[in-house]
């Protein structure tokens, strides 16, 4: 399958992304660059200076909502992408009201206890549904122990132990390897479905 093929089948699918910081910005921009045709992202912040180390903005975006941000830099990408965007913390409800008609769901959240809440909530809701997560990325180095951890539906991408802290911050290299591994395991999932 050529490049030109692999677009037009993705083109085709809807994939959610719930944060829109380092995993889920910078997981956006590679699934917008391979070809995706739908976006629906989900995050309340907003963008800060120390945001600017590993997320996917720019100086000038400082003090707008991520989501707005994000919208206009993958619409610089591929202006034909159709992006929705929510801008609320999302719990149970909302979060099923927001990603049910997407085809991947992508965790990029900062807390344990939004990873936790989301997890229950979209295997509970969507048992069929790939949920793809990101787990284990701060600190720098030790790239070989980035794997991708499976379990029925649920794809956990990162090292699964370095958790971010005073003493370990998330920086640019493995936030980055991290979220692309998570768009690269949702292009996968998404071509075998078609096929």
């Amino acid at each position: 399958m050529n490049y030109k093929e692999i677009q037009n089948i993705l083109s085709k699918f809807s994939v959610g992304i719930a944060g829109a910081g380092g995993l889920g910005s910078n997981c956006a921009v590679a699934l917008v660059r391979s070809g995706i045709g739908h976006l629906v992202i989900a995050d309340f912040d907003t963008i800060e200076s120390g945001n600017l180390n590993r997320q996917y903005y720019f100086r000038d975006q400082i003090g707008k909502y991520k989501v707005d941000a994000l919208k206009d830099n993958l619409l610089r990408i591929n202006p034909d992408l159709k992006i929705d965007i929510h801008k609320k913390m999302l719990n149970s409800d909302s979060l099923i009201s927001t990603f049910n008609d997407v085809s991947v769901l992508i965790e990029a959240f900062d807390l344990a206890e939004q990873k936790e809440r989301l997890v229950e909530t979209a295997l509970e809701a969507w048992p069929d549904r790939p949920l793809v997560m990101g787990v284990g990325m701060a600190g720098y180095g030790k790239t070989e122990k980035l794997k991708i951890h499976v379990s029925g539906n649920l794809y956990i991408c990162g090292d699964g132990i370095e958790e971010i802290g005073p003493d370990n911050p998330p920086i640019a290299p493995r936030v980055g390897i991290v979220a692309n591994m998570q768009a690269d395991k949702t292009v996968e999932l998404l071509l075998k479905k078609y096929r």
